[in-house]
């Protein structure tokens, strides 16, 4: 909780997921894979031109026409055989509603997330906190990160053990987990890079390093 209290004084609030409404919130968690957000937001774009940002509306997409239309956001054709994917289990499972995909036992919805090809655990997460507003943690290469340079946990922790280490360590509240991941992310863009750290300025230069000294 220091850490989010320094970063959300330095930052502020951060009003992420970007997107209008939970479904474009989960398409865009599949389509910012490999990418950036800007990308994204393009593609969306597109779909949302062509009226087929909706279930119903990816469905009825030859998969080379979604690939066209979500091509801004590179690996194209990857992603739009993963977008198919997603919606085919929305039918297949829930006659093509969304809203009931995200109802429900979180760890049942994650546990078939996980099952479809394509989606991943940060994928998976994404969804659930984003879209569901479900009470999970989205662990990010900025996450990693910043909690590794601190020495909160060892460079090669497995993804759930980064996962548990901030639910077992947080209040159990959605809203907190979203602004807090949000902010991991502004504070690795901004100062936390992957080469040559800007350490001088960052808001949790005082906390201790892995050295047990502060940075």
């Amino acid at each position: 909780m220091e850490i989010f209290r320094l970063l959300l004084a330095s930052f502020g609030p951060q009003h992420w997921w970007p997107a209008d409404g939970p479904f474009e919130m989960a398409v865009g968690a599949i389509l910012t894979q490999n990418t950036n957000w800007r990308n994204v937001e393009r593609a969306i774009e597109n779909l949302k031109r062509t009226n087929a940002l909706t279930v119903a509306g990816i469905s009825g997409l030859a998969e080379t026409a979604l690939g066209e239309l979500i091509r801004p956001s590179g690996y194209y054709t990857v992603k739009a055989r993963r977008l198919a994917n997603y919606v085919a289990y929305i039918n297949d499972r829930y006659r093509g509603d969304f809203h009931a995909s995200l109802s429900g036992d979180p760890a049942d919805r994650r546990a078939e997330l996980l099952s479809v090809s394509g989606i991943g655990p940060e994928t998976a997460d994404s969804i659930l906190l984003y879209a569901g507003g479900h009470r999970t943690f989205v662990v990010d290469a900025y996450t990693r990160r910043v909690v590794s340079r601190h020495g909160l946990a060892p460079a090669d922790a497995t993804y759930e053990e980064l996962r548990s280490l901030f639910m077992d360590n947080l209040p159990a509240d959605a809203p907190l987990f979203n602004e807090f991941h949000a902010l991991l992310v502004a504070v690795g863009k901004r100062f936390c890079r992957p080469r040559e750290p800007r350490c001088e300025g960052c808001p949790l230069s005082a906390l201790p390093g892995p050295s047990g000294n502060a940075r």
